[in-house]
This record gives C-alpha cells, sequence and structure tokens, in this order.
C-alpha cells in the first residue's frame, strides 16, 4: 500500500519536476530535517515539560483541546500525500505555513520557560526546513506567487501551567504534524521506487 502512496500519478509536468535532481536534492535535505526534528521532539519535551501529567505520547491529551482554544493555539493545517485530489502545490503550502505556526509557538512560550536551549534549536531547524520547503513550493508553482509568510500567533499564558500547557500542546501538535510531513515528503522521494524496482 505504501509503494501506491509514493506513487501515487502527478500532473505531467509536476511528476517531471519532482523526479529532477535538484528537486530530489531537496526532498533528501528535508526528510532528514524532518527527522531531526522529530528525534528532537521527546528531548526538548522533557527538558521543558515539568508537570507529571503532561506525557507526550498519553490518549490524555486529546482532552486539551479546549484549554488549546482557551490559550490561543490554533490547529495544524492538514497535509495529506501528494495526488490527483491533493496537488504538490498544495501540500507543499500546507507544510510551510505548519511549520512556520509552529516556530511562531514555540517562539511565543520559549521566553516563559526556564529551559529553552533545545526549544531554540527545535525552532532553527523548522527555520532550516521551512527554507527548503519554500525551495520546493517555489520550483512547483507555475507562476511568482508570494511564499507563505508567518501567521502571527498571540497566547494566552498568564500563569506557569498555561505556560507548560502551551509548549506541551505545541510540542504534541508538532510531532503529529511531522509525522504528516514525513508522510508526504516519502511520497515524494523517488530514491524509494528505485530501491523497490531494484
Amino acid at each position: 500500500m505504501a509503494t501506491l502512496a509514493r506513487s501515487a500519478p502527478l500532473q505531467p509536468e509536476m511528476g517531471a519536476l519532482v523526479e529532477g535532481t535538484q528537486f530530489q536534492e531537496i526532498v533528501l535535505r528535508s526528510r532528514s530535517l524532518i527527522e531531526k526534528i522529530l528525534l528532537s521532539i521527546s528531548d526538548t519535551h522533557k527538558e521543558c515539560i515539568h508537570i507529571e501529567s503532561l506525557k507526550l505520547n498519553s490518549s490524555e491529551n486529546a482532552n486539551f483541546v479546549t484549554m488549546a482554544s482557551t490559550i490561543g493555539i490554533p490547529a495544524a493545517p492538514v497535509l495529506k500525500v501528494v495526488s490527483e485530489n491533493f496537488s504538490l502545490e498544495t501540500g507543499l503550502r500546507r507544510m510551510s505555513e505548519g511549520l512556520q505556526l509552529h516556530r511562531a509557538l514555540l517562539r511565543s512560550v520559549s521566553p516563559r520557560l526556564e529551559q529553552k536551549d533545545r526549544v531554540i534549536g527545535l525552532q532553527a531547524d523548522i527555520r532550516d526546513l521551512v527554507v527548503q520547503i519554500n525551495k520546493m513550493l517555489k520550483m512547483a508553482q507555475a507562476e511568482a506567487v508570494v511564499q507563505p509568510s508567518p501567521t502571527p500567533v498571540a497566547l494566552r499564558l498568564p500563569g506557569e501551567y498555561e505556560v507548560q500547557v502551551a509548549a506541551h500542546l505545541t510540542l504534541v501538535q508538532l510531532q503529529a504534524f511531522g509525522q504528516d510531513t514525513t508522510r508526504c515528503l516519502r511520497g515524494l522521494d523517488r530514491s524509494n521506487d528505485e530501491e523497490t524496482q531494484s
């Protein structure tokens, strides 16, 4: 099934673009960066979150939906693997927007955290990935279009508990969005096709 998703048909001009060497190099750099981001989320969570009940991979995280809304944490854009119904440009735009959203959320909460070294490193990795995604987006756009810009985020953080919950929920949401990003990038990575054919 994964092979089918990876080989999803693209419009002819997009297929040629995606299979191009330059595009594939950016895809590989992007996959490496998103893996680095995903691997650092757990350590970042351990460094920043001190409330015992806030666990990264907990079924209880779904119970914080109302609090996320109260604090002002917007939902991440929905990502899907590129297909006839979900264009390359749309996928890349949503990746860029979602990554910029999470970077803004981390930037908003980090001044209130006691330990922020890993959060700052995570923001830098997200910035680097956004640069790569925007390069692919620019290549995919038929005409010059304004690149997605970061959405300003104003979180309501009256106390330490809200700061901890905001940081926790941002990392939980970033982890889920990062996993979706990984699936989308895997669908664009043609080196996998070559491996399965040999």
